[in-house]
């Protein structure tokens, strides 16, 4: 495997390092210079170049989005790359999660040329630390199972991490669809000004996907067709 890695949470950011370990420290970074979460599927086109600063032979900084990163990753800065991993997002990309992401968005792209590609992230629970070295050592096992299948064209594959303290067993990993529910929508009225209060905890779900599931304690991992 050849390795393309990415994120929408940048370059410096710590879950993209737990992810070059996840995959046994191959690969080539090509991410952006800062936290892009949210984004979803965003590109540049005509607002500008993209400033691209090389960092050395494996790290690259880009000043787009994510998708611009994958873009540039596969047909300018590592035309040898044969997979496309993204990850690891602090915070769950779960159910309708996935039309938000910058994060799946990456390997959405990537997708469109073709490639292999997953999108990984953790989520977390309010009140518990996170462990990136356990984050890593969950994405390893799920990355692994993943890259050992045949690739379906027009598919990616969605791992979602359970928030679980270091010491506990892994986590099954359970392949299932993404849940279907919106988010929670709440907010507060200030005047003219609306501040957003869902809890993204207390979302609804569906028995059996992927938002009943990692909320349970299992490694989720959805295929997702383009």
């Amino acid at each position: 495997m050849n390795f393309v890695l990415t994120n929408d949470d940048g370059i410096d950011a710590p879950g993209l390092q737990a992810l070059k370990e996840a995959v046994g420290g191959q690969g080539v970074i090509v991410a952006p210079d800062g936290p892009l979460s949210g984004c979803s599927h965003r590109v540049t086109t005509h607002e500008g170049p993209i400033r691209v600063e090389r960092r050395d032979a494996e790290n690259f900084c880009v000043y787009g989005t994510p998708a611009d990163c994958v873009r540039l990753a596969f047909n300018q800065l590592h035309p040898e790359g044969t997979v496309l991993v993204a990850g690891i997002n602090p915070g769950g990309n779960l159910g309708v999660d996935i039309y938000l992401s910058g994060t799946v968005a990456a390997a959405r792209e990537a997708a469109f040329h073709g490639y292999p590609s997953i999108a990984v992230s953790q989520y977390i629970k309010r009140g518990l630390l996170l462990d990136w070295a356990t984050s890593s050592r969950h994405a390893a096992r799920a990355v692994a199972q993943l890259l050992e299948r045949d690739h379906a064209p027009g598919t990616y594959w969605n791992i979602n991490l359970p928030h679980v303290a270091a010491d506990e067993s892994d986590p099954e990993i359970v392949h299932c669809a993404p849940c279907t529910q919106p988010l929670p929508v709440g907010y507060r009225v200030e005047g003219e000004h609306y501040h957003y209060e869902g809890v993204y905890s207390d979302r609804a779900r569906d028995p059996g996907a992927d938002v009943d599931l990692c909320f349970s304690g299992k490694i989720t991992v959805s295929q997702l067709r383009l």
